[in-house]
């Protein structure tokens, strides 16, 4: 079996600007990875992602020279010769210079650790993952989630959504729903510019034009359909992603366009009113924390056509799904700090029987591995963002590289 030879982590940029690690490990066998972790300020915030540097003079305190030196001198070192299909056993070797590197940097590792094991064992990283974890029996592209209209913070703070979404019909390939999505977002921006209006995008990729209201987004999405071959309701459907955590102020949820706002009760019925008209066939965030009893009556009302969805503390899983509030479970790989750790926690969201969408970051990189990962445990959704960036891009090309690698190793020879 091959061993590993060596290591070494390097400082990089992810796509917000910010540091971020690249990974490069070599095997005896000759063979080479490379892996970058994704990152989100929310999330170091709450726990420690990266110990940053804190020097004024290098990215605004952000630099990772620290952490950097101590994995290339201290942590690689521990690795060599490691057997690299030992996830479970690399892990938790990590897990002793966690306080030191932080999360991510013992996810950067972790993650080629990962793509390294695959490459031993001569497999694309998506088989790899179905053997060594069987979550699923059969290998297949998740369905799409693509974010094409940006609101709430990720917006002109115009718009109180903070996302707005299109998700593909089931009679979909992959291929075909991301040219359903590239051609509606290109038509989007098309029509915006149409109406003197500079179609400008966030960091994410996704549009952020100035509406007068929600419902305005998802007319604005129906026009821009309606030049295209797509039909609403039979190609594709709507998401969206609330974040309502960031409207709920003083008991009410803010949403600009209604002056007083609204109280919990009414959110609940402005929810059911943009389902029967807007056809929406999942909703991430849609209430507050706090709200889990509103959000259990939501579930009640629409639960049954309409995917409800929150990222939720892995701590927390088994109590929250015990209070029926959500029947989707967005999966944040960045938010872990290690691949094995990561398979946990879905081995256990699978264990309750819940649909999983793997999500991006807000700090993504052009690593492709996020696609690896919907596809090697058998994720339902991916939601990698819109049509448009890069780091989002790389993500769609190399679940249309596995699509076309799954059809020809079906085909019979």
């Amino acid at each position: 079996m091959a061993k590993i030879q060596g290591i070494w982590t390097r400082e990089t940029l992810n796509a917000i600007g910010n540091p971020t690690l690249e990974c490069t490990l070599w095997l005896d066998t000759g063979g080479i990875v490379a892996t970058s972790v994704a990152t989100d300020p929310s999330f170091e915030s709450k726990i420690q992602g990266f110990p940053r540097d804190k020097d004024p003079n290098r990215f605004q305190g952000e630099g990772l020279k620290t952490v950097v030196q101590l994995i290339n001198s201290q942590v690689a070192p521990n690795l060599i010769n490691q057997d690299p299909t030992n996830q479970e056993g690399i892990d938790q070797l990590l897990e002793q210079y966690e306080k030191q590197i932080g999360a991510s940097g013992s996810l950067a590792l972790s993650q080629a650790v990962l793509k390294a094991g695959a490459l031993a064992s001569n497999l694309p990283t998506y088989a790899y993952l179905q053997q060594k974890y069987q979550f699923t029996p059969q290998l297949k592209i998740p369905a799409a989630i693509y974010t094409l209209i940006a609101g709430g913070e990720f917006g002109t703070h115009n718009l109180d959504i903070q996302e707005f979404q299109i998700i593909a019909a089931s009679h979909l390939a992959f291929s075909d729903s991301l040219g359903m999505a590239s051609t509606i977002f290109n038509q989007l921006q098309k029509i915006l510019i149409s109406k003197k209006s500079v179609p400008a995008v966030n960091t994410l990729g996704a549009v952020t034009p100035n509406l007068y209201s929600n419902n305005d987004a998802f007319e604005l999405l129906l026009e821009s359909a309606k030049t295209t071959q797509y039909v609403f309701s039979q190609d594709f459907f709507f998401g969206i992603n609330v974040m309502a955590d960031n409207l709920f102020v003083g008991g009410k949820y803010q949403f600009r366009e209604r002056q007083e706002g609204y109280l919990p009760d009414e959110l609940l019925v402005y929810y059911k009113s943009i389902q029967e008209t807007y056809q929406i066939l999942c909703m991430e965030n849609p209430f507050a924390e706090s709200d889990k009893k509103l959000a259990a009556a939501l579930m009640a009302e629409i639960s049954q056509i309409t995917k409800i969805g929150g990222n939720i503390d892995p701590k927390n899983l088994h109590k929250i799904a015990a209070q029926n509030i959500y029947n989707i479970l967005m999966v944040k790989p960045n938010n872990f700090n290690s691949i094995n750790n990561l398979m946990g926690y879905i081995a256990a969201i699978k264990q309750l029987g819940l649909p999983i969408i793997i999500v991006q970051a807000w700090g993504e990189t052009n690593d492709d591995l996020l696609a690896d990962l919907a596809v090697g445990t058998g994720a339902n959704y991916v939601q990698f963002g819109p049509t448009n960036r890069g780091e989002r891009i790389t993500k769609y090309n190399r679940l249309l590289m596995i699509e076309d690698e799954l059809k020809r190793s079906q085909q019979p020879t």
